[in-house]
């Protein structure tokens, strides 16, 4: 299972772009995904705020999501927000059509360079109850490596506990590519049955050692152009992309 996550600019810093640009943006790096054989693209608001979502944030990127779906009805599309948030997410999956949803800190509690961060699970679970719209899946992150972890029990307990309040599937993501693995393989050990995927530092040249253990990725970085200015249309690299969609089907 690979996802690709198309970051969207901070919004919170870019308000000077339109939203006919912000189209234009994610449609064209949604072809380069698409033309590479990727079927799962996470749309990323990466808009800085204190508090939930704002009304705006919700707006547009369920605008930018619609359009990519419309655009691009064969892909299964996630949604994340920079916002600490548990209602917005789902409720942007909910107008757009997305089958799923990342969140951040699901489990336990969290410092993070924007200050602390309580779990989301409960919030999250009731709201899509309350959508009717179960069938919307909950990525949920198992201490994500841009936090500290403020309970003191190990990852693996942690990721039965996402599991146990709701979650479909797990993002694990360790300080480095190795570490991500050992905590991918304790978790399993540990009796997780659900999907695992591990959020960052997968490249084409270790996704073979990532699906040996893993049951997928989320990519990004790995896949960008180089030296790319900021209001560029294209952040995507076509020929990165289909390289390392190869290697991943070569395992």
């Amino acid at each position: 299972m690979i996802v690709a996550a198309l970051h969207l600019p901070d919004l919170s810093i870019d308000r000077d772009l339109s939203l006919a640009f912000l189209e234009d943006y994610v449609l064209a790096n949604g072809e380069v995904f698409v033309g590479a054989g990727i079927r799962r693209i996470m749309l990323q608001d990466q808009t800085r705020q204190k508090g939930p979502a704002s009304a705006e944030t919700i707006a547009i990127t369920a605008a930018l999501g619609r359009a990519l779906k419309q655009a691009y009805p064969e892909i299964s599309l996630g949604i994340i927000v920079q916002a600490h948030d548990a209602v917005a997410p789902l409720a942007i999956a909910h107008a757009t059509g997305a089958e799923f949803v990342r969140l951040k800190v699901f489990v336990g509690a969290a410092m993070t360079m924007e200050g602390a961060r309580e779990a989301l699970a409960t919030e999250a679970r009731t709201y899509r109850h309350q959508l009717r719209r179960d069938d919307i899946a909950i990525l949920a992150d198992v201490f994500d490596r841009t936090s500290v972890p403020l309970i003191n029990v190990t990852p693996e307990e942690a990721a039965k506990g996402a599991v146990k309040l709701g979650a479909d599937a797990l993002v694990i993501t360790g300080a480095t590519f190795t570490e991500s693995l050992e905590r991918i393989g304790a978790a399993k050990r540990a009796g997780v049955h659900h999907p695992i995927l591990i959020g960052g530092s997968v490249t084409a040249e270790n996704i073979a050692d990532t699906l040996a253990v893993a049951d997928g990725a989320i990519v990004s970085t790995a896949l960008m152009r180089k030296d790319t200015g900021r209001h560029e249309r294209v952040l995507w690299d076509s020929g990165k992309t289909q390289q390392f969609m190869e290697a991943a089907c070569l395992r």
